[in-house]
């Protein structure tokens, strides 16, 4: 922790080693929360970028975080991941890649796996923004309900209730689906 202190300060003072430092550490948890909210490899490689630069706007700007790095960073990658479906039209795809179509004996079990992911990501989708960040952060990245009430900035007791809510949501969403779908 005291050495991510000192990394943190040299990053304020625009220490260009101190950045890669920070961006090699959370890069990959941050890429790894915005491909779970997006579903698609590449926008959340260009979108985790997008997140860096604004971490380096910030720093130039002096509007730091207050809190936790780690919070600030996923908060960033929140509002740029509501950006991005505020400018886009619903569109359901389902990605075809080269090894899929390569591996033609297993073909049938990883459409259905991605299928059922795009099912999911869909149902996902029907809840509220709180809801799918709440359960993108907990179930997603693992993170406690403390640091998940870090990044929503809200209280513990108010990230609980939110899960559960949004379980039963999700719950509701799948129950239905799932009625129509074999209906």
């Amino acid at each position: 922790m005291a050495n991510e202190r000192a990394l943190l300060e040299r990053a304020k003072q625009y220490d260009e080693i101190a950045l890669g430092e920070l961006y090699d550490q959370y890069a990959p948890r941050i890429y790894a929360y915005i491909y779970r909210r997006v579903g698609n490899a590449q926008l959340a490689e260009d979108l985790t970028g997008d997140v860096f630069v604004r971490v380096i706007q910030a720093i130039q700007a002096e509007h730091l975080w207050h809190t936790s790095f780690q919070a600030w960073l996923y908060r960033i990658a929140h509002n740029l991941v509501v950006d991005y479906y505020r400018r886009q039209p619903a569109a359901v795809e389902l990605e075809l890649d080269e090894q899929m179509i390569a591996n033609e004996e297993n073909l049938t079990s990883t459409v259905a796996d991605r299928l059922s992911n795009q099912f999911l990501h869909t149902a996902i989708n029907r809840l509220t923004p709180s809801q799918q960040q709440v359960l993108t952060l907990r179930f997603g990245e693992g993170l406690t309900a403390r640091e998940t009430a870090e990044v929503m900035d809200k209280n513990t007791g108010a990230i609980e209730a939110l899960q559960r809510r949004a379980l039963a949501a999700l719950r509701r969403v799948l129950e239905k689906e799932f009625q129509y779908g074999n209906a």
